[in-house]
């Protein structure tokens, strides 16, 4: 699934997302697999602020590429998601 958000397509980077919330196993046997709970649910919540976003689009923002009219919410999920490259642009 693309995301369009500026007049640019973006999808999330689940390897990305799946390296950020495995954590290492250190019984040295490799057998189990272990996540970080609290980077899971930080990356959920993120995620859910982003897909339930629903502000609809204004051609004037997407033509002079403001982002004012995006909630708080979406802007500070958005671009932590982005610094983290758990969204790419395609």
């Amino acid at each position: 699934m693309m995301l369009d958000v500026l007049g640019e397509q973006y999808y999330l980077n689940i390897n990305a997302i799946d390296n950020f919330i495995d954590r290492p196993d250190f019984s040295g046997t490799g057998e189990n697999q272990h996540i970080s709970v609290i980077k899971f649910e930080i990356v959920k919540t993120l995620t859910d602020v982003i897909f339930s976003e629903m502000q609809p689009v204004d051609e004037k923002m997407i033509a002079s590429k403001k982002s004012n009219d995006l909630s708080v919410s979406f802007r500070l999920a958005w671009n932590t998601m982005l610094f983290n490259k758990f969204i790419q642009k395609l």
